[in-house]
């Protein structure tokens, strides 16, 4: 049996190694870059006018003179006009190229136009104002973008900018999600009064696709042959096989055999945690098994502990990390367990709060609608006492 700690460490250590795949921009949302992406011309391509108003030679006002003759209008989208007095000005719309002969741009808030005439009402108008330098933002041929770097709507912006229709990312892996147990009926069916519905694999599916991967539903029942033929099948089509039930030391718990026989290599088997004790993790070339206790709460905490970080690992991200404090003494009794308690989080005066919620053990899965996160109470004490702080992993 392994600590919370070293799980994390040897899951952490056998990541999946994503390959890359073209996707087009409208879809690469969320999805991390596998190249960098460079600016095709300079950002902005011509002086940007910023502000609605009239563009002027900036000399002749700072010599006095306070009103200019409106030679024409240029708006966005139109080529770029030129002043052809220094006398006149010319009306300017946010987003066009700034006239040539003109290098200061003044607000129409700041100006009266009367019979062609605009008369300047402002006396603070600097040389420069209003206006978006060409290239002030990226030169041509600068990298705008990184590799790695995880794909915003505003990056999405950037990356139709620069006339790329299509991406280079990596590729998320393909994961096969699989219940087993007899007792367990669709969710469209009506149980039997010795039956339950499968939650976990609906629950672990809403999680992955939060982190935009496809995965695939399965069910395998509690029988030696139909797990190992079925799990033959799954782990030769997919990347990541997370499993929910099976791996305890029941009569029926045939997923660790199963796991052995088809050459998935254990890398342990059983943590020092409540809930999710019977924690089962292998590999076997690029293809990661996280098979998890079936209790509700013990599958959910696992997948916000181990998987979702090591999701992101293996795509190059940072796991988010946060830390809370505790908002009431807890006292667990097995001092030889990490404790995973479940609690909400609030902001109070800028510090993040975590209050416990008590539940009905890790078969209580109605009871995280009230909750937001767990906290881990690492192993090694009985007592939590109230302002100490501990990490939390939210799923809210």
């Amino acid at each position: 049996m392994v600590s919370v700690s070293e799980a994390s460490t040897i899951v952490n250590a056998h990541l999946y190694d994503p390959s890359t795949e073209k996707v087009d921009v409208a879809d690469c949302g969320d999805r991390i870059l596998a190249e960098d992406i460079h600016a095709d011309r300079d950002f902005p391509p011509f002086n940007r006018v910023a502000m609605d108003g009239i563009a002027i030679q900036h000399a002749k006002f700072n010599a006095g003179k306070t009103t200019f003759a409106i030679q024409e209008t240029a708006a966005a989208g139109e080529p770029q006009k030129s002043l052809k007095s220094d006398e006149n000005c010319i009306e300017v719309m946010t987003g066009a190229p700034l006239p040539t002969n003109t290098d200061t741009v003044i607000r129409y808030e700041d100006i009266e136009i009367k019979n062609g005439i605009a008369a300047i009402r402002e006396s603070a108008i600097e040389k420069g104002q209003n206006i978006h330098p060409q290239g002030q933002d990226a030169k041509k041929g600068e990298v705008i973008l990184t590799k790695g770097t995880r794909v915003s709507p505003a990056e999405v912006a950037l990356i139709a900018a620069v006339g790329k229709s299509q991406i280079e990312v990596k590729k998320l892996p393909r994961v096969a999600i699989v219940s087993t147990g007899n007792e367990l009926v669709d969710v469209n069916e009506a149980p039997k009064p010795h039956q339950i519905r499968r939650s976990n694999s609906y629950a672990l599916q809403s999680a992955f696709n939060r982190h935009g991967c496809t995965s695939t539903r399965f069910h395998l029942q509690d029988d030696k042959d139909e797990i190992t033929n079925g799990l033959t099948k799954i782990i030769e089509q997919h990347d990541v096989i997370v499993l929910s039930g099976g791996v305890s030391k029941g009569k029926f718990d045939y997923v660790p055999d199963a796991l052995n026989t088809l050459g998935i290599e254990k890398h342990f088997h059983k943590v020092r945690q409540r809930p999710g004790k019977p924690f089962w993790f292998g590999s076997r070339g690029n293809k990661t098994v996280f098979a998890l206790p079936g209790n509700p709460v013990s599958t959910f905490m696992c997948f916000y502990r181990y998987i979702e970080p090591w999701l992101f690992n293996s795509l190059g991200l940072s796991a988010p990390e946060q830390k809370a404090l505790l908002d009431a003494n807890f006292e667990f009794k097995d001092d030889n367990l990490t404790y995973f308690l479940q609690v909400t989080l609030k902001n109070i005066d800028g510090k993040l709060v975590a209050t416990p919620i008590p539940g009905g053990g890790s078969g209580d899965f109605a009871n995280l609608k009230e909750v937001s996160a767990f906290m881990e109470l690492q192993e090694g004490r009985k007592i939590f006492k109230k302002g100490e702080t501990y990490p939390v992993y939210s799923f809210r």
